[in-house]
């Protein structure tokens, strides 16, 4: 079923499966989704199937709770378990590629791209610049609408701030928990969540990027084609919160991520499900690349202990 015609079937709910069951962010999705009486119930879609996937035993966050995840949705929330993605993909008018190891992204999508029905693909998108490329060659080859981003993007502090401020921002500085996950290629791992935030506030066209790092935080800043700078700090100790500050020509924003009371996933699905209706997604994918190359360049800076120019094509 193509998007339009998947906006045209009724006025039933949009049909959504997943792929991978070995991140927790599934359990939150499926409630978010099916539970009417859920503060933040999104409408518009259901989660009705999922394919569970494959654990990676070398990544704990993946084999040690892919069963229990697994039997939360088969057996508390009565989604129906498939034996092939294929299943999935026939069942659904939607897709979420939910795997939590990166490693599996481009492999997974392959799988799928050619179904031509809307993917969301969960954070990180790819480990690389070579597999976002190419990840997105195949969809756009493959006419297959899709969105990739973290729920920081959307986090409904931030969102808030951009709209109330009525200044634009001339830098921005962003802060969050950082823990390193060795499988998952240094800032992939978690330092995409404040990326996102970086990038949605100062756009694309970062040029430049340096990272250092001590044993318990790590500084990345980028500098922007127009001149502005960006930055993040990330830690390992003490604050697990996100949050920044947006700085304008004659003021200053702090973003408190933590002060509002809406689940970051309930944001996020708020801008999946009108995408998963229209095809169009919020966030452009040429965007996703540039964090992409964000997060590959400051990897690469750390290594080589020296500042990374990068290509904005």
């Amino acid at each position: 079923m193509t998007v339009t015609e998947a906006a045209k079937r009724s006025a039933l709910p949009l049909r959504v499966g997943m792929i991978g069951l070995d991140n927790s962010r599934v359990v939150t999705f499926a409630r978010l989704l099916n539970d009417d009486s859920h503060p933040y119930h999104v409408a518009g879609a259901r989660l009705v199937a999922a394919w569970p996937g494959l654990v990676s035993p070398d990544f704990p966050m993946s084999a040690q709770r892919f069963d229990g995840f697994v039997a939360e949705l088969r057996d508390r929330q009565g989604i129906r378990m498939t034996e092939t993605i294929n299943e999935v993909a026939e069942q659904c008018d939607a897709l979420m590629l939910e795997a939590v190891d990166g490693r599996t992204r481009a492999d997974l999508f392959e799988r799928i791209v050619a179904f031509r029905k809307p993917v969301f693909v969960d954070k990180p998108f790819a480990l690389g610049s070579a597999d976002a490329e190419r990840m997105l060659a195949r969809a756009a080859a493959c006419g297959t609408p899709l969105m990739s981003c973290s729920a920081l993007r959307y986090a409904a502090a931030l969102t808030e701030g951009l709209q109330s401020w009525g200044e634009e921002a001339m830098g921005a500085d962003f802060y969050g928990p950082l823990p390193l996950e060795p499988t998952q290629a240094g800032y992939f791992w978690y330092g995409i969540h404040t990326a996102e935030m970086l990038f949605r506030v100062l756009g694309p066209e970062c040029v430049e990027v340096r990272a250092r790092r001590t044993p318990d935080h790590d500084v990345i800043v980028g500098g922007w084609k127009d001149g502005r700078i960006g930055t993040i700090r990330g830690t390992r100790t003490g604050s697990e919160q996100f949050g920044g500050v947006l700085h304008g020509k004659t003021s200053s924003r702090t973003i408190e991520v933590s002060a509002e009371d809406k689940p970051y996933l309930a944001s996020l699905l708020e801008e999946i499900i009108p995408f998963f209706a229209t095809g169009r997604p919020p966030v452009d994918t040429a965007e996703t690349l540039a964090i992409i190359r964000f997060l590959e360049s400051a990897n690469r800076s750390l290594l080589l202990d020296k500042q990374i120019k990068m290509s904005i094509s």
